[in-house]
């Protein structure tokens, strides 16, 4: 079975950075097999969200390639992911404060906007808390709600791959459970995801599978299981970077 039957997304030894001539991420592959939930998890500086940034074509891709069912995305613009079925949320910056969140959903749809009854209507049946909270701008939400609001805008265009940056990233311990809860209630509805996480141990715990990232590689994989269980990743990567037991 060739790799274009088998992964819902794929990259294969991409090189990319922010600036020329120095490289994040020095030959890193992965692959997302439908309906999975993949965690990557690494310290500081490792690559994590380079990765993400050059999934989404945020950043240039020095060598390498992204497939999305075995079709060549290297490099795409953002706004033809979306229409391929990638949706993107970024670590910070992900609201509009002075925007509602009806505002948002709607923003979600800005390139088809005859979808946005359907869509609203089944997106707030998977945020509920969101319902009474439509007119109410974003800056005035708690964290943890405007990370709903940022997850929500994404699935608007209803995406086959969902890509999350740190989604738990500031969060109190609370909202962050409510947050890993969404997300998997996301994959179970149908949304492959790809989620770039500090809190490493909580991501193993919900991910199908799992990539530690050093020096811009994949350094271990393996399922989520498996890798809570590595001595060397436990070790390495575990006693430094979970934050929850």
């Amino acid at each position: 079975m060739s790799s274009e039957e088998r992964y819902l997304l794929e990259t294969t030894g991409i090189v990319a950075g922010y600036l020329p001539g120095v490289d994040i991420l020095n030959g890193c592959s992965l692959h997302l097999e439908a309906g999975e939930l993949v965690g990557i998890i690494g310290p500081n500086g490792a690559g994590k969200s380079t990765l993400i940034k050059a999934l989404f074509g945020l950043i240039p891709v020095r060598a390498g390639e992204v497939h999305l069912r075995g079709e060549d995305i290297t490099g795409l613009p953002a706004h033809e992911l979306v229409q391929r079925g990638v949706g993107y949320v970024p670590q910070r910056g992900n609201v509009f404060p002075r925007l509602t969140v009806e505002e948002h959903l709607a923003m979600g749809v800005f390139l088809n906007p005859t979808a946005y009854a359907p869509r609203s209507a089944a997106i707030l049946e998977l945020f509920p808390h969101l319902q009474d909270r439509l007119r109410q701008r974003a800056g005035l939400l708690s964290g943890g709600e405007r990370q709903m609001v940022a997850m929500a805008r994404a699935l608007m265009m209803e995406p086959s791959v969902l890509l999350l940056d740190e989604p738990s990233a500031g969060l109190a311990p609370t909202n962050q459970d409510e947050v890993f809860d969404r997300i998997q209630e996301i994959n179970s509805a149908g949304v492959s995801i790809v989620m770039v996480e500090q809190n490493a141990r909580r991501c193993l715990q919900v991910c199908d599978r799992g990539y530690v990232l050093d020096q811009g590689v994949e350094a271990h994989t393996g399922t989520g299981h498996e890798l809570l269980n590595d001595a060397r990743v436990v070790q390495l990567y575990l006693g430094s970077l979970a934050t929850a037991e």
